[in-house]
Formats: structure tokens, C-alpha cells, sequence
């Protein structure tokens, strides 16, 4: 650090458009050097903080002096904090520290939970250095369909699995969701979304409303729900239950397609997905005649999907292999993410069962939606409270940003 004086300078007061090029100019005037800056508007209430390196003292009294005159006159309140040399360089020596964002989501958040929430960062030494709100600005967070803030937060996090756990403990307690995630160039610029297909995208399990029309909805149902606990080896469970299906006329499958309703959330969800040029796939231990008419229904790029056998109409109680289990999935997902030349951390997985957690664990972001107690303690990120659509907000996407634009009207 050369020799000379750092202040720092906040600004505060109602914003308006200039109010930053009137300050930096006056700055430039003067030749100072920027060692840091950063700026946010909470309802039109300006926040400038702006970190200056000067030499000499009758240019810091210069400066000063034209800066208070030039806030006054743009009806801001100006405060200077000299920051000694030795403070600049500890903070210096003390990097590098790892940045993290937080995400609250929920059907409402109140300030108990942003309390909670900075409390637990607080006890593990980190600081919040951001705080924005991602859901629509209109509506009061204790009382929004869909209520998000998004923290960023920056420490050594030597204690990460412990701060995670907390937080799932906090996020059962609460009542609410929370996401916590390692910044860095990747999860700004996700690429893939792969996702399960039953009780995922799809409000259900197709086996069992299958089974139900074969008469055997108990026996596949109990379990089904083995094998989604993890209690169960997948492909087993899975041949067991596809048997009780033999004999079902093929005309009463096919039927399904207009009776099981997708996700809360998952068209919008898909729509935004490829509104921003994301590609997507399912990666189902279900069939893949059901896949196949979500690809054509949202545009899906890739599906990978269990084959019912059906010889003469009528579902003969096999399946074609290979079995789509957990590892496969895993696999799956790897060989598209090459195929399109995509890094895994740029990757998003969701599911809800025990043969998901592979590729929730491989993805960039594994993401247990709605799933069972396993799955989320296994999974690096859970979400249950909001639709599908709420997953935006983990990539960092706002309700605004999906607002209708209309041109503005003239005279």
C-alpha cells in the first residue's frame, strides 16, 4: 500500500438517477485512488460507501471539504472514517476469506427468522456483507405466497458441516427453507437442471396409480415407499412391483397422461429454464412413456426412463433393462453433462427418493425437493415449502427479473 491516507466514505439519503456519477466526479476531480465501493437502494434510500486512498493532508481537507458541500447540495448525509494502515493490512493478510450465499425461502418470513438465520452465521464468525430480497417486492414477507431473501456472507467457515447442520435444524424448527451455498463463478452460471420425474415434476408415482388399476395398489405401495426410504435395493424393489402389473391392457396406461397433474410450480419452472438457455432432463426410475409426454409437454432435452414391456397390448410384468437406478441416474447425468460440454458444478440435480441421492451428491447443486427424512440428510440442499418455480431463486433469480416488460406510453 503506498503511503497516504484511507478513508472511508458513506453516503446516505433519498436516491435518485446521478447521484453516483455527481460523487465519483467529484472524486475524479481530485485524483484519488478507489480501494473499494459498494452501494444498495432499499426503497429509494441510497447507501454509498466508497473506500479512498489520498496523499497529503491539505488534498484530504480539499476533498473533504468539496464532498460535504456536494452531498448537502444533492441532499445527502456524508460521514468520513480514516481507517488506519495497519487495519488495511491485516484484513489484507487475512484473506483469503470464502464467500457464501444463504437463501431463505418460504411461505412467509418475519424477522425472527432473519434472526435466527444471522445468529447461526454469527456464532460460526462469519459476516453478512449482503442481504437482498429475490421474491416480488410488493408483497410483505410475513404474509407473500412466496417470500426469499438471499444473504452473502463471507468467513473461513472452518466449521462448514456443523453451520449446515444447523441450519437443517433450524430450517425443521422454522418452518422454512434454507440453502447454503459456496459462491463462485459456477453457481452464477448453472447450465443443466436434471430432475426425477415422480413425486418431482409430476404430483405422484406412476407405479402405484398403475398398480391401483391393476388391483394391487397396497402391495406396490408399501413398497414403493421401502424403496424410496432407502430400506429396499432398487432394482429389486422395482421388478418386484412392476410383476404385480402383468396383465393391465395398455389402453389403461396410456391413460395416465391426462390424469397425473404436474408439480406446483414445475411449468413455470421449466419455461423460465429455457427462457434463460439451460438445457434439461429426467432422469426417472419410472417409465418412459410417462417421460415422454412431459418432453413433449415442457420441452425437455433429455429423457432417460424405465421401458414397461408390452407384448399384444396387454403389460407382461417385465421391464427392459438396464433398470434407470440410483448409479445409473449418476451416470446419466455425467454423460450428458459431456455431451454438452458442461462442468458438474455447473450442474443442478432435484429429487425426492433414495435412489436420487448419487446424483444429487454428484451435481454441482443437489437439490431434495419435497423428499423423504434420508434424502434430505443425505442431500447438500432440501426445499419443501414453496412449488417447484422456487428453485429459480436458488440461481440467484428474482421476481422482477420475469415481470412482464411494457412499453412505456407516450403522448
Amino acid at each position: 500500500m503506498p503511503p497516504g491516507h484511507q478513508v472511508l466514505i458513506h453516503f446516505s439519503g433519498p436516491d435518485r438517477p446521478g447521484l453516483t456519477a455527481e460523487l465519483t466526479g467529484t472524486l475524479a476531480r481530485h485524483g484519488v485512488a478507489i480501494l473499494d465501493i459498494g452501494q444498495a437502494v432499499v426503497h429509494q434510500s441510497l447507501s454509498l460507501a466508497i473506500l479512498i486512498d489520498v496523499s497529503g493532508e491539505d488534498r484530504l481537507a480539499a476533498l473533504q471539504a468539496d464532498l460535504l458541500d456536494r452531498a448537502r447540495r444533492l441532499n445527502l448525509r456524508a460521514h468520513f472514517t480514516p481507517i488506519p494502515p495497519e487495519s488495511l493490512q491485516h484484513r489484507l493478510r487475512g484473506r483469503p476469506r470464502s464467500q457464501f450465499i444463504v437463501t431463505m425461502l418460504g411461505r412467509a418470513l418475519t424477522a425472527g427468522h432473519l434472526e435466527r438465520v444471522t445468529s447461526i452465521l454469527a456464532a460460526y464468525d462469519m459476516n453478512v456483507d449482503r442481504i437482498d430480497r429475490l421474491s416480488d417486492e410488493l408483497a410483505p414477507l410475513a404474509t407473500a405466497a412466496a417470500a426469499c431473501v438471499e444473504l452473502a456472507a463471507s468467513g473461513a467457515a472452518v466449521r462448514e458441516p456443523a453451520m449446515r447442520a444447523d441450519f437443517l435444524a433450524a430450517a425443521q424448527e422454522l418452518s422454512i427453507d434454507i440453502a447454503f451455498q459456496r459462491e463462485s463463478v459456477f453457481r452464477r452460471n448453472r447450465r443443466l437442471f436434471a430432475f426425477d420425474m415422480d413425486s418431482t415434476l409430476i404430483r405422484g408415482e406412476v407405479i402405484d396409480e398403475l398398480a391401483k388399476m391393476a388391483g394391487v395398489g397396497d402391495q406396490v405401495s408399501r413398497i414403493t415407499e421401502a424403496a424410496m426410504r432407502g430400506e429396499l435395493n432398487f432394482d429389486e424393489s422395482f421388478t418386484r412391483r412392476v410383476a404385480l402389473l402383468r396383465g393391465l391392457p395398455a389402453e389403461r396406461v396410456h391413460s395416465l397422461l391426462r390424469s397425473i397433474p404436474l408439480a406446483d410450480g414445475a411449468e413455470r419452472l421449466i419455461r423460465t429454464l429455457r427462457l434463460l438457455g439451460f438445457r434439461t432432463a429426467i432422469l426417472s426410475g419410472g417409465f418412459a412413456f410417462f417421460a415422454r409426454h412431459l418432453q413433449q409437454t415442457l420441452g425437455i432435452d433429455y429423457i432417460h426412463a424405465n421401458q414397461l414391456e408390452i407384448a399384444g397390448g396387454i403389460v407382461t410384468g417385465r421391464v427392459v433393462p438396464p433398470i434407470v437406478n440410483g448409479e445409473r441416474k449418476a451416470a446419466l447425468l455425467g454423460e450428458i453433462a459431456r455431451r454438452e460440454a458442461i462442468s458438474l458444478e455447473q450442474v443442478v440435480a432435484v429429487g425426492d427418493g433414495a435412489n436420487d441421492i448419487p446424483m444429487l451428491k454428484l451435481a454441482g447443486m443437489g437439490i431434495a425437493y419435497r423428499a423423504k427424512p434420508l434424502v434430505r440428510a443425505s442431500a447438500p440442499h432440501s426445499i419443501s415449502r414453496l412449488g417447484l418455480d422456487g428453485l429459480l431463486y436458488l440461481i440467484g433469480v428474482r421476481d422482477c427479473d420475469l415481470a412482464p416488460r411494457h412499453p412505456s406510453s407516450t403522448a
